[in-house]
């Protein structure tokens, strides 16, 4: 029998609720696996902060560095309450950066899933989506202006100011490139190479080391769009992507375009990989206006449950059970209300209702 550890990170705001549902799917697959998983919570977070006064405590870097994986919730509070924290404690400076520099997790994979059995939730038009969307979002996850120099401070004449660096160097661009080639390769061999090299001379280097990393995948070919041309056409074209990759703001800020795509963040797991270790967590945040009402739906997070048994662990037939387990869901009528309004033509259920549910459907497969 396998054994994988894995380290929970509930997170803040609706993150407990759509944790429980994780791992209710974690142990049914157990169940029908011959593999035992290991599960452990630790404090990451706001929450972490008021209770341990740090935000990734001691005690939750070592549980993460004896992890085979981690799973980890949204983090973050309202404006209001975030105020509480001193400004480098915060969540995503003291604990999310942290957390992807401590494993390099450099490769950022955050799926843009359609399928026609839940196109009504996306804004966009029967004819936009056709037959479903179905492309996939390859961030640089540790380099960039999130990570550059940081310098803030007054002039001479009393003028606030704050300077940030953009740094990338060609191996950190390389090993983001072969990734997402090898990508490709294992989907249509189409890659859209995203930058601003009108503008930016990072971008001039990254397109530079982009096309020499190509030369070693001749059945890839490489599409260079700017950024800002990428953007429109993810509204008016997007079945013309299959593999998209990027620097680290770019990806940030177009996967959330790809969030609205689908109706919802709600809708969009996620996989931040590194050498050794990854962790996986939904791409949207903690919602603390709705936590406690069990309204929030656990999509994206079973999806990263789906994400890691297939990155992690080899296994990719449970993980397709997992992504049809919850379309089949959808399929039926069902869905919470964060993502459907009253009245509208589904069948309203809880954030532990969905749960049962894949759960239910899940045993079927």
């Amino acid at each position: 029998m396998s054994i994988h550890k894995i380290a929970l990170l509930d997170g803040d705001g609706i993150g407990p609720e759509i944790m429980a549902e994780a791992v209710k799917i974690l142990n049914l697959v157990a169940e029908r696996n011959q593999v035992d998983f290991e599960l452990e919570s630790g404090a990451f977070g706001a929450t972490a902060y008021f209770s341990h006064g740090n935000s990734f405590p001691d005690e939750t870097k070592a549980l993460c560095d004896s992890a085979d994986a981690i799973l980890k919730g949204p983090i973050g509070l309202s404006h209001e309450e975030s105020k509480k924290i001193p400004v480098d404690m915060q969540p995503e400076r003291g604990a999310l950066l942290p957390l992807r520099r401590r494993y390099d997790t450099f490769a950022n994979f955050r799926p843009v899933y359609l399928p026609k059995d839940i196109a009504h939730f996306s804004p966009l038009k029967a004819e936009v989506i056709g037959d479903g969307i179905d492309f996939i979002i390859i961030r640089e996850l540790v380099g960039g202006l999130y990570f550059g120099n940081k310098e803030t401070g007054v002039t001479e004449s009393g003028k606030r100011f704050v300077t940030e660096s953009l740094e990338y160097d060609e191996d950190q661009i390389a090993r983001i490139a072969r990734v997402a080639f090898e990508t490709a390769q294992k989907r249509q061999g189409v890659l859209h190479n995203i930058h601003k090299s009108n503008v930016l001379k990072s971008s001039v280097l990254w397109n530079e080391v982009m096309e020499e990393v190509g030369r070693d995948f001749p059945d890839v070919q490489i599409k260079h769009i700017l950024v800002d041309a990428a953007a429109t056409y993810l509204c008016l074209n997007p079945r013309q992507f299959d593999v998209m990759v990027m620097e680290n703001m770019f990806g940030d800020i177009l996967s959330d375009q790809g969030g609205g795509i689908l109706g919802s963040l709600g809708l969009m797991p996620s996989a931040c990989m590194g050498p050794e270790k990854a962790y996986y967590e939904p791409s949207h945040g903690s919602a603390p206006d709705i936590a406690g009402q069990k309204i929030a739906n656990p999509y994206s997070m079973i999806g990263s449950v789906a994400m890691m048994l297939e990155m992690s662990f080899g296994m990719d037939s449970e993980a397709r059970n997992v992504w049809q387990a919850m379309q089949s869901v959808f399929a039926q009528g069902f869905s919470t209300p964060d993502l459907s309004k009253p009245g509208s033509d589904v069948k309203m259920i809880s954030t532990d209702g969905f749960g049962d549910l894949v759960a239910e459907e899940l045993s079927k497969l």
